[in-house]
């Protein structure tokens, strides 16, 4: 296994911004196409601002996955052998 390997499309962060994003997405389609139903939350849109939050977050959640990707252990006798080829 080299060092430059990364988990990609498997990382943990991946599955939860997606799943947070999809969420996200739906609520901000029935902000958009229901009734608010400003009586029942106080005068504040539910739908748009807890869909706009979790976009938010999904989005977070792709860059962190993005900047800081996880990459596998370097088991010993990798390291042993790419010591060796340098």
């Amino acid at each position: 296994m080299s060092a430059g390997k990364r988990a990609g499309g498997f990382d943990i962060r991946t599955f939860i911004g997606a799943a947070v994003g999809i969420i996200g997405a739906y609520l901000l389609v029935v902000a958009f196409t229901w009734d608010p139903e400003l009586d029942k939350t106080g005068g504040v849109h539910a739908n748009l601002w807890t869909g706009v939050a979790m976009v938010v977050v999904a989005a977070l959640f792709f860059l962190w996955a993005r900047v800081r990707p996880l990459t596998p252990p370097v088991e010993a006798d990798d390291a042993a052998a790419e010591r060796a080829e340098r």
